[in-house]
């Protein structure tokens, strides 16, 4: 009876197991994390939420590192022109475009953008990553820092703006505790 009983506990115990194995592996099918130590960094030193961060990740490659057609580069998506013109902004001297695939990088240039983002448009996160997404000049004929999701024009963009908010969401949810929440 005895075995009986041990035998029910272990499976049972191996069933929870293999439930949170599941879990846990379709959250990372789902809403992958990868490069948290960076993320957390960068979070820290520029000020900005890092499920902000991770939710722009998400949005712009799935944590895969990757060239767009428009030959944005990296996890964060940088384009060639706006790498160098946060460079300039930031007193860099040394960037080179391959610098983009490298993850520290990449992340550090895209969360540096992201908070120049939220500086220009007042903290205004919905402007800020329509910014991101369709360029500072295009947000600034909606509205600018006074951007609100339903004047956001391009269908894209308003998507984009919707999955990001909604994953940085999740990812609180998810991933406070790799994230430093």
């Amino acid at each position: 009876m005895a075995l009986a009983a041990a035998v029910a506990i272990g499976i049972a115990g191996g069933l929870v197991v293999t439930q949170l194995d599941i879990e846990e592996t379709i959250r990372e099918v789902t809403l992958p994390l990868r490069h948290d130590d960076i993320i957390r960094k960068q979070a820290a030193d520029k000020d900005v939420d890092a499920s902000l961060i991770a939710a722009v990740i998400y949005a712009e490659s799935r944590f895969e590192d990757q060239t767009s057609h428009a030959g944005a580069r990296g996890l964060m998506q940088i384009t060639p022109d706006t790498a160098e013109a946060i460079e300039d902004l930031s007193g860099g001297s040394t960037f080179v475009i391959e610098d983009l695939s490298n993850p520290d990088i990449n992340i550090a240039y895209g969360t540096y953008y992201l908070d120049y983002l939220l500086e220009q448009n007042e903290g205004n996160e919905v402007a800020a990553l329509a910014a991101y997404n369709a360029g500072e000049t295009v947000v600034d004929t909606w509205g600018g820092a006074d951007l609100e999701q339903e004047d956001i024009e391009f269908e894209e963009t308003r998507n984009y703006v919707d999955t990001v908010l909604q994953k940085r969401e999740e990812y609180r949810e998810h991933y406070d505790e790799a994230l430093g929440l």
